[in-house]
């Protein structure tokens, strides 16, 4: 039997390719001459940078920038010959700050646009960059006064880091814009297909996992809608119901804005291209794919979910695996999963089945395919 291992990092637990491993132990307990091929994903935020390093045959470079809440630190970013990957949450991720002190109405996205700035100056005119994972809920704004664009306020002062501040926008200079931008291709790799504010918007999904309280979040969509309402004058175009505007607190529409060449794509589409996922699906007999946590959202612009697309086209049948399973994922059995397991041990707590994640997935695959092989 071949199967495809095309899982997705499990956020806190394991990387995408530790998840690949797992599942492949796990076969070869119950079927030591199975075909495994590993095919480690991505959608746009953790495990972007590796995959396509991997399949372009780049380096990680380590750049000193501001983290989510300031603070100085190195991050990384992916290097191959005249093309730049960047991972919002190498940076500006949501994995830097300790749960006790995850506040999206301070948190800033200043360290991407330090790692953009970095890229360019080493000559790269293309760039990928991945949206998902931020700690932040700024437009953007961070980013973009990295590479020299001005946020104010009424009084003509720089608006403090932070989606809390964008309330008091009240006019942007977008001259000191780095001109070296216009030379650029960038795709920009979006794991979620959200506009920026409303119900569905960046701060009312995202706020509360990032750390919004109820009152925060709607400070955080007011503000949101008051950058949208200055910068689409700018500009000159809407942005705000783009989808996929609101991923990484509105980063997406912040891009959208001021780098007109700009493109959002699913990232999975853009990494299943790189890693030439399609080719490799050709006479596999099973996909076994996942991520941390299967639930309504893995439908939209999530690793699992292109997966499953890709796989669907060439007929391969498709189990997914996550660190759980939650209500509102049944519609993907819908889509055409054939099964959703979910790996944590009865009786453990979220921080043991986070920190024995490899261990509980090659468990789970292990008695999936036995129940497979009896048929």
């Amino acid at each position: 039997m071949k199967f495809v291992l095309a899982p997705d990092s499990f956020k806190e637990s394991m990387t995408a390719a530790e998840a690949a491993r797992a599942m492949a132990a796990g076969i070869a307990r119950v079927s030591p001459d199975a075909e495994c091929d590993l095919v480690p994903m991505a959608d746009g935020g953790e495990g972007l940078v590796s995959a396509l390093v991997d399949a372009l045959g780049g380096t990680l470079v380590d750049v000193p920038v501001h983290g989510p809440l300031g603070e100085a630190r190195a991050a990384s970013y992916g290097r191959a010959p005249g093309v730049a990957i960047i991972e919002v949450a190498a940076a500006s991720g949501l994995g830097l700050v300790p749960a006790s002190r995850r506040d999206p109405g301070r948190a800033t996205t200043a360290g991407f646009g330090e790692q953009i700035r970095d890229a360019l100056g080493a000559g790269a005119r293309r760039f990928v960059l991945g949206l998902g994972g931020s700690a932040t809920n700024d437009a953007g704004t961070g980013a973009l006064a990295a590479l020299g664009v001005r946020f104010l306020d009424a009084s003509g002062a720089p608006l403090p880091p932070g989606g809390a501040a964008l309330r008091d926008l009240a006019a942007v200079d977008a001259s000191g814009l780095d001109r070296r931008l216009a030379e650029c291709r960038i795709e920009v790799a979006c794991d979620v297909d959200a506009p920026l504010c409303g119900p569905s918007g960046a701060s009312h999904v995202f706020g509360p996992q990032k750390g919004a309280s109820p009152n925060l979040v709607a400070a955080l969509d007011a503000g949101l809608a008051r950058w949208a309402d200055v910068v689409e004058t700018l500009v000159g175009r809407a942005v705000r119901d783009v989808p996929g505007a609101g991923a990484a607190g509105g980063l997406g529409a912040g891009l959208l804005a001021f780098l007109p060449q700009a493109r959002l794509r699913p990232g999975v589409e853009i990494v299943a291209e790189a890693v030439g996922l399609p080719a490799r699906l050709r006479g596999a007999d099973w996909v076994f794919t996942g991520e941390g946590r299967i639930d309504a959202q893995t439908l939209h612009g999530k690793a699992p979910m292109g997966v499953l697309t890709l796989a669907r086209q060439a007929g391969v049948p498709v189990i997914m695996f996550g660190g759980s399973v939650e209500a509102g994922a049944e519609p993907l059995l819908d889509a055409g999963a054939t099964a959703l397991v979910p790996i944590r041990r009865a009786g453990q707590t979220l921080a043991e089945a986070m920190a024995t994640g490899p261990a509980n997935l090659a468990d789970a695959v292990e008695a999936t395919v036995r129940s497979l092989l009896a048929g």
